[in-house]
């Protein structure tokens, strides 16, 4: 299994080679030369599998230079039901993502009884086992620089906290975050871990670590790392709870599942893309959005517009508060034909004119891709919450809320409808109050996390401040 760019400008490379590097040297994204296949009788053959040897099976198709053997301690020490019951007592913890149907055929899937109650922890513990693993080998140092809207943050820094030779340095929005998102990322005192929030919004964050990570001098000197979802190995590890919703959902290997799936940063979505890539029978991938539409009009229109940081608007599913999704780019090099010069010419547009339009052949390339996509406002996620929590006794967060949305509005009795869970209500008491007049429960081990003191800088939207702070923690 060999790696190339999206933007073409470096040679191929192994899955423990770009492991480590997350943004390719010329600004573009690792993705496999191929995507594996796997047969409907291979899947079938994964019925019954635990959550820690399936992922083994599908993570083990992009790690082909480890043997699968460490591959399974890596997964068997990652998904275990101590580390997935943080947050509902009466879950399943055995399956590690239980789906739960709501109705006959739209289900969600719980993603959120990681640690830091977010569908982030589902890769990022078994990335942290893995870099841990790798840096072992060869005693080296890993300074990982990266970008928050909300959950990544929190799930990254509880994933490394404590790890040798890692340190953690995480730019977050000041002040665009929920309460308790902010708190659960800033209580942590640990050594390895540095937050900075950043006056700006979460696309200003973004900007900032991939303006670093392209100054490669300085990213090589420093041992910079990435864990947001332009690391391969994140994506890769989040293509396996795909494959244990879809087994969940089925009892043939024919039988064809949609998901829906709230969106900003497109990572989540892209490992459906992969997954159905890879031979998964998936109908539709429903991109939900909310006020921050746009992945809407891109799939509405094959125009894709970026907004500036007055147009990207606050809201209250926060996570999704993006406008610039750093996966969309692989999603692109598919769509063109795994052409890497095409995908230049995209980009340099976008950079040039903050927008690129599709041509006729690659429109209707999307339009057979089988992703559609779909926008929710603020008072749509408040009539879901209270409408789910009424009908099923069922509480959602408002992202989630965002994917039932999305999934009603392309239910057509064709296929079952299976919703991503993105947190749980508790990181979002505000909204839920307001939906339903009572805060959410908070889970034991979170019961004084607001009381807790926060350590947190704030530095302006400037890349040297933030290099200059790296540095005096680095000692240099």
């Amino acid at each position: 299994m060999q790696y190339i760019s999206t933007r073409g400008g470096v040679p191929a490379s192994t899955y423990t080679e770009i492991v480590l590097q997350g943004l390719a040297r010329d600004g573009g994204l690792f993705v496999p030369k191929e995507y594996p296949q796997v047969s409907l009788e291979t899947l079938n053959s994964w019925r019954g599998l635990s959550y820690a040897q399936l992922a083994t099976a599908v993570i083990s198709l992009f790690a082909k230079d480890l043997n699968r053997s460490t591959v399974a301690r890596l997964c068997e020490s990652t998904y275990t039901e101590e580390t997935y019951c943080q947050g509902r007592p009466d879950s399943d913890f055995k399956k590690i993502t239980p789906l739960v149907w709501l109705e006959k055929d739209l289900g969600i899937l719980e993603l959120s009884n990681g640690p830091t109650l977010a569908f982030k922890d589902m890769a990022m513990q078994y990335l942290g086992a893995l870099f841990e693993y790798i840096l072992g080998k060869s005693e080296g140092e890993l300074n990982i620089l990266g970008a928050t809207s909300g959950d990544t943050g929190s799930a990254a820094e509880y994933a490394m906290k404590g790890r040798k030779g890692i340190r953690v340095f995480m730019l977050s929005p000041a002040e665009r975050m929920s309460q308790f998102q902010r708190a659960q990322m800033y209580s942590l005192n640990e050594e390895n871990i540095f937050n900075i929030a950043v006056k700006g919004n979460f696309d200003d964050c973004q900007d900032i670590v991939k303006k670093i990570s392209a100054d490669l001098e300085y990213k090589k000197s420093r041992h910079i790392g990435a864990v947001n979802s332009i690391n391969w190995a994140r994506v890769a590890a989040q293509v396996v709870y795909y494959f244990s919703g879809w087994l969940q959902a089925t009892n043939s290997e024919t039988e064809k599942v949609s998901f829906a799936v709230p969106s900003g940063n497109f990572g989540d979505v892209l490992a459906g893309w992969i997954a159905k890539k890879m031979g998964l029978p998936i109908d539709k991938l429903i991109v939900a959005t909310n006020e921050n539409d746009v992945l809407y009009e891109f799939f509405r229109t094959g125009r894709y517009r970026i907004r500036d940081a007055e147009h990207t608007f606050v809201t209250s599913s926060p996570s999704m508060d993006i406008s610039k999704a750093s996966n969309f780019e692989r999603y692109v090099f598919d769509i063109v034909g795994r052409d890497a010069n095409r995908v230049c010419e995209l980009w340099h547009e976008l950079d040039v004119n903050k927008e690129f339009m599709l041509t006729a052949s690659e429109w209707q390339t999307v339009r057979e891709s089988g992703m559609v996509a779909s926008r929710s406002t603020h008072e749509d996620r408040l009539n879901c919450i209270r409408e789910v929590w009424e009908k099923h006794q069922f509480l959602v967060d408002p992202h989630t809320a965002d994917g039932i949305n999305a999934a009603r509005q392309f239910q057509d009795g064709n296929s079952k409808i299976i919703c991503l869970e993105t947190a749980l209500p508790t990181k979002f008491a505000h909204t839920i109050h307001e939906a339903l007049g009572f805060n959410p429960p908070i889970p034991e081990v979170y019961e004084d996390l607001l009381s807790r003191e926060q350590r947190v800088i704030e530095r302006e939207n400037d890349i040297e401040q933030i290099k200059a702070f790296l540095d005096e923690k680095l000692g240099l």
